[in-house]
């Protein structure tokens, strides 16, 4: 990819503090949500110093959304000033979001297996696998044409290194994004700011 994208992972939500699936559910930020998506600007601020010269892209759920106007306010930026593309939206866990993996390990515990045996592939029910947004995201990626800051979820950001960084998809599955920070993709490389 010749463009150069920040990538924010929204902020921390009582499900996130849970360990509970969000998936596509509409959860909102809790208080250290609200300072990681303020953090995530001012780190924003010290790698790009004009935030505002970039368009923004982000996620329509409101966790996101959320994320994105406190790290716009934190910089000094009109916090609305962005655009929403429902393909950055979170890959969906169907009918496991809103349990815990403990409570899903309850019902079915095969079913468990079998995603951490194929974690990339594997398609709760009702749900989207790893693979099927990585065919989302990658149709997104064809509409880019600028740097962009893009502010999404982790299953966008680890398909985002699967696709862009070429990092191998098992890998990309397993791998931590952090609230708070920025992931820059830059060429073929992605960096933690």
């Amino acid at each position: 990819m010749a463009h150069t994208l920040y990538f924010m992972r929204h902020g921390e939500t009582n499900w996130n503090a849970e360990a509970r699936l969000q998936g596509q559910q509409d959860v909102p930020l809790n208080d250290v949500g609200r300072a990681q998506a303020a953090e995530a600007g001012r780190r924003l601020a010290t790698v790009l110093p004009e935030p505002d010269s970039l368009p923004w892209q982000v996620s329509p759920l409101g966790r996101t959304r959320e994320t994105a106007e406190l790290a716009r306010k934190a910089i000094g930026l009109p916090p609305s000033r962005y655009k929403l593309d429902d393909r950055l939206k979170e890959l969906t866990f169907g009918n496991w979001e809103g349990k815990t993996w403990a409570e899903l390990r309850s019902i079915d515990r095969n079913m468990v297996k079998a995603r951490a045996s194929d974690k990339w592939a594997y398609v709760p029910p009702r749900g989207e696998s790893y693979a099927m947004l990585r065919d989302r995201i990658a149709g997104w990626l064809k509409t880019v044409n600028q740097d962009l800051v893009i502010v999404s979820h982790g299953g966008v950001a680890r398909v985002l290194l699967a696709l862009l960084a070429g990092m191998p998809t098992g890998e990309a599955a397993e791998a931590a994004i952090w609230q708070g920070r920025l992931l820059v993709f830059r060429g073929k490389t992605a960096e933690w700011v």
